[in-house]
């Protein structure tokens, strides 16, 4: 279709045109391309680059990051910068050169410098989110050379330690904790102190910086850039029209076009039409429908333009928001006055702090303000304009509308041929000589410094001036924005500007202003945490404006200069004013961290911190995951259909009507299944794959739509209607309700852990007693990278080969035999590699390979699924909430003499793994000594998606309820907690008394001796006392700290092994154990090459290197059993351990006949002449533990020091130091990852992550924008770990001790240093009349939420404050 035929303008714009782009040098050229394909289906599906992984489908992860070129013809210049690949629709990148992970380096044509660093900083664990990290340094450093900075010096980049940084602050990492990543990124920076770098597998410490520098893997800044395909200089046309199968793509060039085109579509009703820039509102409104036109608006000069003048600056409404961010930043001289550069330069400073620089690189300002004007979206950008006077001009028609953004705002929805053209910032300046303009832009946001919803953001100017007749300030006139805050859009404040106008500056007329922000800022009903949104505008008021009261004597100060027309702080007590409430601001994000390892050389190479095996090809995304492997000829896609209904009869499944399911072949129920209808079990019993007449949860599976794709599976599934019968179903949906309707699953007797000591004696004992105390604890997600994902493929004879990303892949292969209803040498279970498990990929990753298998077998056609986020977060079920109710009794020197609990667990609808839980939660209750401990724990069964093992099941809240109960007592005695935990830590009787046969030898009980050595190492004591002096000094700031133990049952399982010795001398084993970034392989690899080493022949040295382990396969190697509860990699090691004895004695013989001919022999010498002497080179082996060394305890503590922010209950984390035994570590650099990444995953149960329902129990937190994992900026701002080498288990394997969960119940010290700050705050407004004396025991809930802090602050505490300083003026 021609568009020149419909419409008068001249253009040749055919659409009979093709998509032409390179990805990594290739040339590409599309004709046929439906429009809706974004880049990463495209790369994913179309070509051999998997680099690029699907982690969230909303922008919101990075791990579809890829680096996007554009040629600019008329400057010769390239703009390099990344992009979302999840969400940048394929046929926008026409003329692009794309480049992923592999592109930046490979394996065959050698690794980037960014690659190797990363793996030899450890800063890849499973390897999911590596490629996405290293494309987004990668684009950080392309960009930094290209400046005209000062060259830096040679192996160096220009960047500088803050952009390094900053560079990864948009990815997530669920393995790693960030520090080792943080650490490889700034290995490039000009300004780095090498001092300051990690741990790392390329010098030693103490080595001077020279030789450190001559170690790293060398960097030349010149031949960094990243190089433009010549082919696609000659190819450059403005965008590209397009047509395929009743689908349109246009690009018009010209503001005629988009007219016209938009006039022929209201003529057909607008609805089927899309108007895209970046595509980045997708990942915020999902696509529900398919459009079959869509309008690219990048090529329209006036839309894309920036133009400067002495009025301001107009921004094109195409125009990405990181362009209008250097647009705002690169103010020339002359250009603009002062006051309006610094406005600027405040604008530019909070868009930053929007989403993540490569939605920046693509989100468009005004796509940003049409998704506010017409869908009410919570846009930081709006207020911010809002504030300053932002005009906007609209295109209707011929008509062009200037007017206010505030009007924009407040008009209906704008119709669908109107466009937003531009916008106009204004230059501001003081309107007289003698007043001086101020700008401030607040958000209050779950993560610092970006990629979160504010809760509520402000943008305030004002023009002050000092008052000629009384020392004070005026304030002439201001303009007072609010937003994000649960209102259609963003608001002025009119009210409140009015009563400010002219008003001379006091306590008074501050405390009247903000009684009237409270009535403006009123969030609509149904908007969570209402009266906390509320109060983040009257802090931000407060902070606005409380500098010009404080100091009516300091005025003088306040004086222009000449020269610079700004206002002069610079001494001013004003300046100190504005700073108390700043947290600290530095210009990096994270300081120097100390990692001590001790190394131990006795059983070479165990024991060394080499770097993970495999971690260079996930660096650059050549590593493969089940979701890599190319799909086979006719391959279908599976989706769930599940219910949102607790406890219903199922009547029957429609589809939405009018609705087209494209590509959809069949659907797969209950009905279907051959064999028995299991789709997970455990020893306890098993979930159904389906829901048969009756659903038992909101999340259960119903059905399995098949489709030839996997978007038009999860599409179809999105319309899928279900028909429910509730009639005469009650749903348990709490605890309380199950144990009224005594509604529990059964713990069998061995597993229910035994009371310890005389309760009722020690209550006796007693000098004081709390009784049914209650404490609540909700779930938490896993957030693997990598969500649940199989590929199952028919093979001959009725049989059926599974790929999964699984934890069990046995019992999964058991489960799929069931189901299927044949034998089990039918099935074969492979698992390579799991992109992050924590748990989560156990039981809950049985029924996606059970139903793709199930599909496979109906249909004879190999089936995949990979499951999107959404989905995954309403099925997983997470981490078991709980409700406990304890009794305490204790001596007034705070020595507890006893502690019942009854404690009911939240277990869902079927018993997975719940039966152990009352087992782990005492495992790590135990780490005091409570006297006498009596218990009664329930398992309840609900209508609610089934509960799984998530790291340290049980284990993390039974640290919690310690310290929760340590903190009470603490509390009801008026006591420092540190001395209450000191005195109820056991010695080693009464550690035996608790523990029995695992205590172990006394001198392996190193928890005394750590507990000591980390408050020297700490300066705990000091630090006490300069937090007191801090929190003096400080009204809205206030900091705590606080130091905690942990003792840690674990227990070794029976773990199978095989070692086979090649031709060549090269070693193949396989495991049980499956790695899932925990550096299982690592450790099997030198365990392996310890123990063949001990043949002692010539070239043992580097057997290391000639060893692989290779994938798990069910038909290969039995009895593989779960990897789960830490202990894995030891077992597994042990497993390989006895394998290459047998192969040891085998070669032995041999070997010193062959000594005696010859004298000396090489091992590959040795294998060649046992392969032609017919010695048995391959064996395999069960380890199964003995009773004695089957359990242990681990130790270790922690100190953390937090600072609260009381205006927004912002919480930063200043410092963590750990102390953590490994036994004899097998491989500290793994064991220190495997401390850093728990113990961040403990800060997001403890402090940010909400798992919330609605009422039936359904998830709604959805992905990305609503279940904030930790980020870079959200960890310990310095962050210590000393591993102790204690080697005195010489029952255990090598001495070694588990590492993967324990530190993740660490993690209770900073939710403990959080208290210890709000008992500070909560202090101070007792003094100003906010709190009665009853008020000093208070709960800090889980997660310690902005809201949950800032409301035991004191929503109200600066009214508080005001009327205080009122009333004792």
């Amino acid at each position: 279709m021609d568009m020149g035929e419909h419409t008068n303008t001249t253009t040749t714009t055919k659409t009979e045109q093709s998509l032409v782009f390179a990805v990594n040098g290739q040339r590409f050229e599309l004709s046929e391309v439906d429009p809706s394909t974004t880049l990463l289906e495209f790369l994913r599906s179309q070509t051999s680059f998997k680099s690029v992984k699907l982690g969230c489908g909303e922008g919101g992860c990075g791990a579809c990051v890829v680096l996007l070129s554009k040629y600019d013809p008329v400057h010769d210049k390239v703009d390099d910068f990344t992009v979302s690949s999840c969400l940048t629709l394929l046929c926008s990148v026409n003329g692009c050169s794309i480049t992923t992970a592999e592109g930046v380096g490979n394996s065959k044509d050698g690794f980037h410098p960014i690659q190797e660093r990363f793996s030899g900083f450890h800063a890849s664990q499973c390897g999911y989110c590596t490629p996405g990290m290293c494309v987004s340094l990668y684009s950080a450093l392309v960009n930094a050379d290209k400046t005209n900075r000062p060259e830096p010096r040679p192996g160096f980049s220009k960047l500088s330690v803050s952009e390094a940084e900053k560079s990864i602050a948009g990815n997530l990492c669920r393995c790693t904790g960030y520090r080792p990543i943080v650490d490889a990124c700034k290995t490039f920076a000009a300004d780095v102190d090498m001092e300051d770098l990690g741990l790392n597998s390329f010098w030693e410490k103490g080595e001077s910086d020279e030789a450190k520098l001559s170690r790293l893997p060398p960097y030349h800044h010149n031949n960094a850039t990243c190089t433009f395909p010549e082919f696609l200089k000659k190819e450059i046309t403005a965008g590209v029209n397009l047509a395929s199968e009743g689908y349109y793509w246009y690009s018009p060039v010209s503001l005629e076009q988009l007219q016209s085109l938009l006039q022929m579509d209201e003529e057909n009703d607008g609805t089927s039409t899309k108007i895209v820039v970046g595509n980045t509102g997708m990942g915020y409104y999902k696509e529900v429908v398919h459009h079959n036109k869509y309008i690219d608006l990048r090529y329209i000069p006036e839309l894309s333009i920036i133009r400067k003048d002495l009025a301001g600056i107009e921004i094109g409404a195409s125009v990405p928001i990181s362009k209008a961010v250097e647009a705002m930043k690169e103010v020339n001289e002359g250009e603009f006055n002062q006051e309006g550069k610094l406005v600027f330069k405040k604008l530019a400073d909070h868009m930053e702090r929007i989403a993540s620089g490569f939605i920046r690189n693509s989100a468009s300002i005004g796509g940003n303000l049409i998704m506010a004007q017409r869908k009410h979206f919570p846009s930081d950008i709006a207020t911010i304009l809002l504030a300053v006077d932002t005009m906007v001009d609209i295109l209707t028609g011929q008509r062009h509308e200037k007017i206010t953004l505030e009007e924009f705002l407040g008009r209906p929805p704008l119709v669908s041929k109107s466009v937003l053209v531009s916008i106009k910032i204004p230059c501001w300046k003081s309107s007289r000589d003698i007043s001086y303009l101020l700008y401030e832009t607040y958000r209050a946001a779950p993560r610092p410094i970006g990629n979160a919803l504010s809760y509520l953001n402000g943008a305030f100017l004002a023009e002050v001036s000092l008052c000629k007749n009384s020392a004070g300030i005026i304030l002439n006139n201001c303009r007072l924005a609010f937003g994000a805050y649960g209102t259609k859009h963003s608001i002025r404040a009119r009210k409140v500007e009015e009563f400010l106008s002219a008003k001379l500056l006091n306590v008074g007329v501050l405390y009247e202003a903000i009684k009237l922000v409270e009535s403006t800022v009123l969030p609509e009903d149904g908007t969570s945490c209402p009266a906390y949104r509320s109060s983040l505008a009257v802090g931000f008021l407060f902070e606005f404006l409380s500098p010009f009261i404080n100091n009516p004597a300091d005025t003088n100060s306040f004086q222009r200069d000449g020269s610079n027309s700004s206002l002069l702080f610079k001494d001013s007590k004003i300046k100190q004013n504005f700073d108390q409430f700043d947290q600290i601001k530095s210009s990096t994000l994270l300081s120097s961290a100390k990692q001590v390892i001790q190394l131990s050389e006795e059983y070479h190479p165990v024991g060394k911190p080499i770097t993970k095996a495999g971690a260079t090809i996930q660096a650059s995304g050549e590593a493969v995951y089940v979701d890599d492997i190319p799909s086979p000829r006719n391959c279908l896609h599976g989706a769930f259909i599940y219910s949102t209904e607790p406890l219903a009869r199922v009547k029957g499944i429609k589809f939405k009507p009018g609705s087209s399911l494209d590509g959809v072949t069949t659907l797969i129920s209950f009905k279907d299944i051959p064999g028995e209808n299991v789709g997970s079990q455990t020893m306890f019993g098993s979930e159904p794959l389906y829901a048969d007449e009756l659903t038992q949860c909101a999340g259960q599976r119903i059905a399995l739509v098949v489709a030839d794709t996997q978007k038009n599976a999860d599409m179809a599934a999105n319309l899928a209607v279900i028909d429910y019968d509730k009639e005469d179903l009650e749903p348990i949906l709490s605890v309380e309700e199950a144990f009224e309707r005594c509604s529990f699953f059964e713990v069998p007797p061995y597993l229910y852990p035994e009371q310890v000591g005389d309760y009722s004696k020690g209550m006796a004992e007693a000098d004081h007693q709390i009784l049914s105390a209650e404490i609540k604890l909700g779930s938490q997600y896993y957030f693997y990278m990598e969500t649940q994902t199989a590929l199952a493929v028919p093979d001959e004879d009725n049989c059926m080969v599974v790929y999964t990303s699984s934890q069990c892949p046995e019992t999964a292969h058991d489960t799929i035999a069931k189901c299927l209803g044949v034998p089990g040498h039918n099935v074969r279970v492979i698992t390579r590699r799991v992109g992050g498990g924590f748990g989560g990929k156990a039981i809950k990753a049985m029924p996606v390979s059970t139903a793709c298998a199930l599909a496979a077998y109906k249909l004879n056609r190999p089936v995949r699924m990979y499951v999107n986020r959404k989905t995954d977060m309403i099925m997983a079920g997470g981490r078991h909430p709980m409700k406990i109710t304890y009794s305490v009794g204790f001596k007034t020197n705070g020595k507890i003499t006893a502690l019942k609990l009854d404690i009911l667990i939240d277990a869902g609808m079927s018993p997975d793994i719940s039966p152990i839980m009352p087992h782990n939660i005492l495992g790590s209750l135990r780490k005091y000594d409570w006297g006498a401990l009596a218990f009664d724990i329930k398992v309840c069964k609900t209508n609610l998606p089934s509960r799984s093992a998530m790291r340290a099941p049980g284990e993390v809240q039974a640290s919690f309820i310690a310290e929760a109960i340590i903190e009470h007592v603490a509390s009801a005695l008026a006591l420092g907690v540190d001395s209450v935990r000191n005195i109820n830590l056991h010695n080693y009787e009464s550690l035996e008394l608790f523990f029995k046969t695992s205590a172990g030898e006394p001198l392996e009980y190193t928890l005394p001796s750590i507990w000591d050595k980390l408050a020297m190492s700490s300066s705990f004591y000091h630090r006490t006392e300069m937090i007191k002096e801090f929190n003096r000094c400080n009204k809205w700031r206030k900091r705590g700290i606080s130091r905690v133990p942990i003792v840690h049952h674990v227990m070794l399982r029976a773990t199978p092994g095989k070692v086979s010795i090649l031709h060549d001398g090269s070693i193949v084993v396989e495991v049980g154990g499956i790695e899932l970034g925990q550096g299982l392989w690592t450790k099997v690899k030198q365990m392996t090459a310890y123990a063949l080493s001990l043949v002692q022949c010539g070239g043992t040295e580097e057997l290391l290197e000639k060893v692989r382990v290779i994938q798990a396969d069910t038909l290969s190697l039995i009895q593989g059993g779960f990897t789960a509860g830490s202990t894995t990699s030891e077992s597994s090691c042990e497993a390989v351990r006895l394998c290459c004895n047998i192969l040891v004695e085998r070669l032995t013989a041999l070997k010193e006949k062959l000594v005696e001919q010859m004298g000396s022999i090489k091992w590959e010498t040795l294998i060649l002449q046992a392969y032609g002497s017919s010695v048995n080179l391959s064996t395999n082996s069960l380890y199964v533990p003995d009773f004695s060394s089957m359990q242990y305890l681990n130790y270790g503590a922690a100190v953390s020091e937090v600072e609260v922010n009381l205006l927004t209950g912002q919480t930063t984390i200043l410092q963590t130091d750990i102390i953590y035994d490994c036994g004899q570590s097998l491989n500290p650099a793994v064991d220190l990852g495997q401390i850093e990444g728990a113990f961040v995953q403990g800060i997001g149960f403890f402090m940010l992550e909400e798992y919330p329902t609605n009422s039936n129990g359904l998830v709604v937190a959805e992905g990305t924008w609503t279940y904030k994992i930790p980020t870079v900026d959200t960890i310990p701002k310095q962050f210590n770990v000393e591993i102790l080498n204690s080697g005195h288990h010489k029952k255990r394997i090598l001495s070694s001790k588990a590492s993967g969960e324990p530190p993740l119940t660490l993690a209770v010290s900073v939710h403990c240093a959080i208290r210890a700050a709000i008992k500070e705050a909560r202090q101070q407004l007792h003094s100003w009349g906010g709190l009665d004396e009853s008020n000093s025991t208070f709960q800090l809930e889980v997660p310690a939420t902005m809201p949950v802090v800032k409301e035991l602050c004191g929503l109200d505490s600066v009214q508080r404050f005001l009327q205080w300083t009122i009333s004792t003026k």
